[in-house]
């Protein structure tokens, strides 16, 4: 009889049902469409930068640029349009620039050899001194008002950045689970080596896998830019990229790399979302949230680090088992040589000397 496996995302959906539970019964606010319509939209920066952290997360990095990557690609947007571009230009220069961030640390750590920690703290840092070197830390107002539908239209009362959200989830879902380059990226996280020897080409996923998150985080400084029609040098400078990192690995994914699903990234997202916006309404103060999301990502990691050593523990059991199966195998195969020599008839090899002295006995 089949067994059925319980997904791995089933936990992290059950904890979204309970906190949305217990926020809805210490305020009836909270299950409102228009407060339904604020945490969907609060949401889906995170929601991108979470997956774009996703694919990072995998090969076993973390980039810590995806919040000034916010101000640089949504300055770089408000900056084309006031210089003439139009809005759907302007939006992809931002998108291309944040795929360039990628670019820029994917190559250092890749052929640098140096810790993706260390090359995206230093990428933060640039990209957040772009914007504020371009505009002498000045705002800069959009007035497009085809830029505005980005962050502020919908369709049959579904909010844009929402719409993109999905469609990105299901295109990047779709990438990493049904292609032999999400395979890669899994087993680059797993071992590079091993990956380097089964053909895998490791700069190339590590390349991939900034870009994709540089790409995540222009959709999001655009959506921030067209929410606010002004581009501020300042935005995605707060706490964004940490809880990137918190919806990934409260998701499942680990921090060692080569496990998680981007499904469970989402969901965690939005528990990271739904916590914020329930803080909010049942009137908490702000200065306890990065407490809150400070000790789920304490347990998010704890957790990860004890299914490692579980599997760990695992596979050396597994390796014992086996050495031992083997041991005892081979002992199995000599006893039995040597009963089957000890056994084997006259004529044979085995009973020639008793054969011979017997027929010299005779001769004396």
């Amino acid at each position: 009889m089949k067994k059925f496996r319980v997904p791995q995302e089933a936990g992290i959906f059950g904890v979204v049902l309970i906190v949305g539970a217990i926020m809805a019964l210490l305020s009836p606010a909270f299950l409102t469409m228009n407060n339904m319509q604020v945490l969907l939209l609060n949401g889906t920066v995170v929601l991108f930068l979470a997956m774009g952290q996703t694919f990072v997360l995998l090969t076993g990095g973390i980039d810590l640029s995806v919040g000034s990557n916010i101000a640089l690609t949504g300055m770089i947007a408000a900056l084309a349009m006031q210089g003439g571009l139009p809005w759907w230009l302007a939006a992809l220069l931002a998108i291309v620039t944040g795929a360039l961030v990628g670019v820029f640390n994917g190559v250092f750590i890749h052929f640098g050899k140096m810790p993706a920690f260390i090359v995206t703290f230093a990428t933060f840092g640039i990209s957040a001194s772009i914007p504020k070197i371009l505009t002498q830390a000045r705002s800069v107002t959009v007035a497009d008002p085809m830029f505005a539908f980005f962050g502020r239209g919908s369709i049959f009362g579904i909010p844009i950045p929402v719409v993109l959200v999905l469609i990105a989830a299901v295109i990047l879902a779709w990438f990493l689970h049904r292609t032999k380059t999400g395979l890669h990226i899994y087993a680059v996280g797993g071992n590079k080596e091993t990956a380097r020897l089964a053909g895998v080409n490791n700069g190339k996923i590590i390349i991939l896998v900034y870009v994709i998150s540089g790409i995540c985080s222009g959709f999001g400084g655009i959506i921030v830019t067209s929410r606010l029609m002004v581009g501020y040098p300042t935005a995605g400078s707060g706490t964004e990229q940490f809880y990137s990192i918190a919806s990934a690995v409260v998701g499942g994914v680990s921090l060692f790399g080569g496990v998680g699903t981007l499904l469970g990234a989402f969901l965690g997202a939005i528990l990271i979302a739904e916590v914020s916006n329930g803080m909010n309404v049942i009137g908490v103060d702000s200065y306890w949230q990065p407490l809150v999301i400070g000790v789920i990502i304490l347990v998010g990691v704890l957790l990860d680090t004890n299914r490692q050593q579980l599997s760990l523990s695992k596979l050396f059991r597994k390796k014992q088992q086996a050495t031992s199966v083997a041991s005892h195998a081979s002992a199995d195969t000599t006893n039995s040589e040597i009963s089957h020599s000890q056994k084997q008839p006259a004529g044979m090899p085995g009973g020639k000397k008793s054969i011979q002295t017997h027929d010299r006995d005779n001769e004396v």
